[in-house]
């Protein structure tokens, strides 16, 4: 029987450590597959034009600073106005878009109302149709009433989002108890304070998994800028971007795109930094309920 029991045993950790080595393995893939693009445009970055119509190489060249003074010193451009201009932008559309999408759930979750399952399957309605769809009824209202280059018109808009109401929502299902709310409300507590007070802390690993995608999204967004903003102080990273990828042939520098790539995702990368232990925690807060 001893014997049984120790071949058993060996034979379950035998199995445990293969099903290690095969996570491991594909977690070390994808992590490869994620971080190989990003040091593939680092190292572009390094190199000049003429040597990246060569072909493709792993090793950097010595051409940063060179690029990088000549994106910065680029006529068509101007890099630190843009990247103000996207800071601005995805900053506010993501502290707006958290704040009201949890304000939402927050309302449909807690408050007992009629039509309420109605509300809640209209937003998720609303979350199938396609961006660009409702793009033309807004890009025509705007140009209708003189709403275009003011970077509070893609602002403004970013309040409504379904797919970040619909997560709000199921995380509140998994962590606030409705009897935390009651109770506040027996001490007297007004609604927004128990709101502000006891349900945002509460929602913060959310917040800040949605906020990163949020302030990413808003930061990459190339459609509605570039149909919308079109004096050169008002210009996004990625409008300028664009510009530089749509240069005469006879001047277009493919350095220069790549140093000015670089430039946009390192904010992006330091947000997520900031927000890494947030966003692991929001991930598997609300995946299962308590």
């Amino acid at each position: 029987m001893q014997e049984m029991k120790k071949d058993i045993n060996r034979s379950a950790e035998i199995k445990l450590k293969i099903s290690r080595i095969v996570v491991y393995t594909i977690l070390i893939f994808l992590s490869f597959l994620c971080l190989f693009f990003f040091y593939l445009m680092f190292v572009n970055a390094t190199r000049s034009n003429a040597q990246l119509q060569r072909g493709f190489t792993l090793i950097p060249a010595d051409n940063f600073f060179t690029n990088l003074y000549n994106a910065w010193h680029d006529g068509t451009i101007n890099i630190p106005v843009g990247m103000k201009n996207s800071f601005i932008t995805a900053v506010c559309s993501a502290a707006l878009t958290t704040y009201f999408s949890a304000l939402t759930a927050y309302g449909t979750y807690v408050y007992d109302f009629k039509l309420k399952k109605l509300v809640h399957l209209f937003i998720l309605a609303i979350m199938m149709i396609p961006s660009q769809v409702s793009a033309v009824g807004f890009i025509q209202l705007a140009f209708k009433y003189n709403l275009t280059n003011k970077l509070w018109v893609l602002i403004v808009p970013s309040i409504a989002a379904p797919s970040v109401y619909f997560y709000m929502r199921q995380y509140l299902e998994a962590t606030l108890p409705i009897d935390m709310v009651e109770a506040a409300r027996i001490d007297g507590s007004s609604e927004f304070k128990i709101f502000n007070e006891i349900v945002l802390p509460i929602m913060k690993p959310a917040m800040a998994v949605q906020a990163i995608f949020s302030f990413v999204g808003s930061w990459n967004n190339y459609f509605m800028p570039s149909l919308l903003l079109n004096k050169a102080e008002v210009k996004t990273v990625p409008v300028m971007i664009a510009t530089l990828r749509s240069a005469d042939y006879s001047k277009f520098d493919m350095g220069k795109v790549y140093m000015l790539m670089v430039m946009a995702i390192l904010p992006v990368m330091v947000i997520y930094v900031i927000l890494s232990k947030s966003i692991i925690k929001g991930v598997t807060s609300g995946s299962v309920k308590g």
